[in-house]
């Protein structure tokens, strides 16, 4: 992607932004691609209500964020891929989270790590899994850059259906923070999270982000792809 002059200021204001141990948060917690209500994040940071306000309006104001109501509830999610992109990005090259306290946090820790998802997208071991897979079957090109093969787009045309063919880069690696491989993201990583979800082969784990395989995915991935499944 070809970028023009960027104004230092502007630059520095939206890095800004993310230097703040609460807007972090937000942020990191609305990578599962969902809407949250203002009071479920303000819980989730441990932060007064108010707090949490002040903080979300700046996230939206910024762009970087965006918002929406039903009924009495005010919902908010990342504005889009890039901007999960951008926090992923970020948690790459950050020191690695201490060691959970508890037998219970540790396994959340441990379930996050494994499967989850990265805004539309699978990450984690499994999604690293899913990418090694699809390169390994002949499906993704990685010599000259990440590009879906011939025989790719026959495979994901029928598992998922057509691709869109503007907006959004059908395919794209998406370093993954807990592995520190890629994942597969774009258009195409998008539609395969969404079809693994419809048809039952994966579901959400008891953590907002964690995702865990089904019976029926164990059974019926390996027969689609050469894939390491994840305990």
């Amino acid at each position: 992607m070809t970028v023009g002059p960027v104004d230092p200021s502007a630059l520095a204001a939206r890095a800004a932004l993310l230097a703040d141990r609460t807007r972090a948060t937000f942020c990191l917690a609305l990578l599962d691609g969902r809407a949250w209500t203002a009071g479920e994040l303000a819980r989730h940071a441990g932060v007064a209500p108010s707090t949490a306000t002040a903080q979300l309006d700046r996230l939206v104001a910024a762009g970087l964020l965006v918002t929406g109501r039903q009924g009495r509830h005010r919902y908010l999610r990342l504005a889009g891929p890039e901007v999960a992109r951008t926090v992923e990005t970020l948690a790459c090259g950050t020191a690695p989270a201490p060691v959970p306290p508890s037998l219970r946090a540790s396994r959340a820790a441990a379930r996050l790590a494994g499967a989850r998802t990265c805004y539309d997208h699978l990450a984690g071991t499994f999604g690293v899994a899913l990418f090694d897979g699809l390169v390994a079957d002949g499906l993704l090109a990685v010599e000259h850059g990440l590009a879906l093969t011939p025989a790719g787009r026959d495979w994901f045309t029928g598992l998922v259906g057509d691709l869109p063919r503007r907006g959004r880069p059908v395919v794209r690696a998406c370093l993954d923070w807990t592995e520190r491989r890629h994942h597969l993201a774009g258009a195409a990583g998008a539609a395969l999270c969404r079809t693994l979800f419809d048809r039952g082969w994966v579901e959400r784990g008891p953590d907002h982000r964690s995702v865990r395989l089904t019976g029926d995915g164990r059974r019926a991935l390996p027969t689609l792809l050469t894939v390491a499944l994840p305990a």
